[in-house]
C-alpha cells in the first residue's frame, strides 16, 4: 500500500485488514454466487464505523483525510468490490448534503450515518444516464412541500439507504437550470425501493429502482436553491469519481495479488510459473497500471483536501482506474490459465467486478468529453 497516510490511519488499516481478511473476503463468495446483500457482514463493519469513514469531524466523524479513507476503501475493495461500494457510496449519498446543504442537514444526515445508518444518491433515470437533464422525475411546490413523482434506476443502496439526494424537474422550461434537488428520508409515504438489479458483478452491493409515487417533502429538505439541483448533481459526480477510481484500484490489487500467489504455487515444466521471464513482465505491467492508478487517484483526493480544482483529475482516474481495472484482472486469469475461467477460482470474479467500473459516475466515453473540455477549456 503505497498511499501516506497518517498514524491514526496506519492503525485503522491494520484493523481493516484483519477484518476484511477475517469477515469479508471468503464470506462474499457466497453472496457474490446467491446475490443475497450480506447484512451481517454489514452490521460488523457498521459496529466499527466503516460507513463513516468520510463524515467531517465537526458532524461526528473521524476526521481523516480523504488520502487516509482511501487507504481504507481500496482494503476493502480488495476483499470485495462490492462490499467497498457500499460503504462508499454512503458517502456519496451525503455529498450533496455537505456540497449544498445548510448546517441543520449536514448535521441530520451525518447523525445518521454516524449511528449507522447508510445513505443513497439518485440521479439516473431509465431514460436519463448519461443525459442526466433528459430525467422526467418532477417536484411541485404546494404550500410548505414538495410532490415528487418519477422512477429512478441504478440506486445503489438503493433498498438499504436511510435518506436519499434525489433530483426532481422543479421548471421543465428552463432545461438543466430547472432541477432541484431533495433531501428524502426513508419511510416517507410513497417513497419505496423498486425492482432490484441482478447484477454481473459487485453482487453484495445492493442497487434497485426507487419509486416515488405522490412524496411530499416539506420546503426545508430542499438542497440549496430551486434550480440548482443540476450543478450540486455535477459536483457531487467530480467528488465521487475519485472513489469509484480507488475501489477500481482495489480489484486490480487483489488481481495481482492472486496471480502471485497462483504463479508461485502452479508448477510446470518442473519449476513454478512465476520463475518465467514472461510471466514476471506481465506481474511488473499488471503493477505499473495499478500503482498509476492509485497515485491518480491520492493526486485528485489530495487537490480536494487543499481546496484546489480535482474535477479533471478525478475523471482522468476514473477514466484510467476503471480501464485497468479491467485489464489486470483479465491478465489475472491469464496468468491461471483455464482454471481462471472457472468459478472455483477467484479471479474470474473480478473481471465481472471490474466492467462496471467503466460505466458508473458517468461512462468513461463521457469522461473524455469531460477531460477533453478541461484541457481544451485551459
Amino acid at each position: 500500500m503505497s498511499y501516506i497516510i497518517s498514524e491514526e490511519a496506519q492503525d485503522l488499516l491494520k484493523d481493516v485488514h484483519d477484518f476484511c481478511e477475517k469477515e469479508v473476503k471468503e464470506q462474499c463468495k457466497d453472496y457474490d454466487k446467491s446475490g443475497e446483500w450480506p447484512k451481517e457482514i454489514y452490521d460488523k463493519a457498521i459496529d466499527m464505523q466503516l460507513q463513516s469513514l468520510e463524515i467531517p469531524e465537526e458532524y461526528g466523524g473521524p476526521g481523516l483525510s480523504r488520502v487516509d479513507v482511501a487507504a481504507l476503501i481500496e482494503e476493502m475493495a480488495i476483499a470485495d468490490a462490492g462490499f467497498a461500494m457500499t460503504i462508499s457510496a454512503s458517502g456519496l449519498g451525503t455529498k450533496p448534503v455537505l456540497i449544498a446543504g445548510n448546517e441543520e442537514q449536514k448535521q441530520r444526515v451525518c447523525d445518521i450515518i454516524v449511528n449507522g445508518g447508510f445513505g443513497a444518491f439518485a440521479l439516473t433515470e431509465p431514460g436519463a444516464g448519461s443525459d442526466a437533464g433528459a430525467g422526467t422525475t418532477t417536484a411541485v411546490r404546494d404550500g410548505d412541500e414538495y410532490v415528487l413523482n418519477g422512477r429512478k434506476c441504478f440506486i445503489t443502496n438503493g433498498g438499504i439507504a436511510d435518506f436519499y439526494c434525489i433530483t426532481a424537474m422543479t421548471d421543465k422550461s428552463k432545461g438543466v437550470k430547472g432541477i432541484s434537488m431533495f433531501l428524502v428520508e426513508k419511510g416517507t409515504p410513497g417513497l419505496s425501493a423498486g425492482h432490484e438489479e441482478d447484477k454481473l458483478g459487485i453482487r453484495t452491493s445492493n442497487t434497485t429502482d426507487v419509486v416515488l409515487e405522490d412524496v411530499r417533502v416539506p420546503a426545508e429538505n430542499l438542497l440549496g436553491k430551486e434550480g440548482e439541483g443540476f450543478k450540486i448533481a455535477m459536483q457531487t459526480l467530480d467528488q465521487a469519481r475519485a472513489w469509484v477510481a480507488c475501489v477500481a484500484t482495489g480489484i486490480a490489487q487483489r488481481g495481482i495479488n492472486e496471480a502471485i500467489a497462483y504463479g508461485k504455487e502452479r508448477i510446470q515444466f518442473g519449476k513454478p510459473i512465476i520463475r518465467n521471464q514472461a510471466l514476471q513482465f506481465k506481474i511488473a505491467d499488471m503493477d505499473i497500471k495499478t500503482e498509476t492508478a492509485r497515485q491518480m487517484v491520492a493526486n485528485a483526493l489530495t487537490r480536494m483536501d487543499t481546496g484546489l480544482p480535482y474535477g479533471r483529475e478525478a475523471a482522468i482516474a476514473k477514466c484510467y482506474a476503471g480501464d485497468i481495472a479491467m485489464d489486470v484482472a483479465s491478465e489475472a486469469i491469464q496468468m491461471f490459465g483455464g482454471y481462471g475461467y472457472s468459478r472455483d477460482y477467484p479471479v474470474e470474479k473480478l473481471l465481472r467486478d471490474a466492467k462496471i467500473f467503466q460505466i458508473f459516475e458517468g461512462t468513461n466515453e463521457v469522461m473524455h468529453i469531460v477531460i477533453a473540455n478541461h484541457t481544451i477549456g485551459r
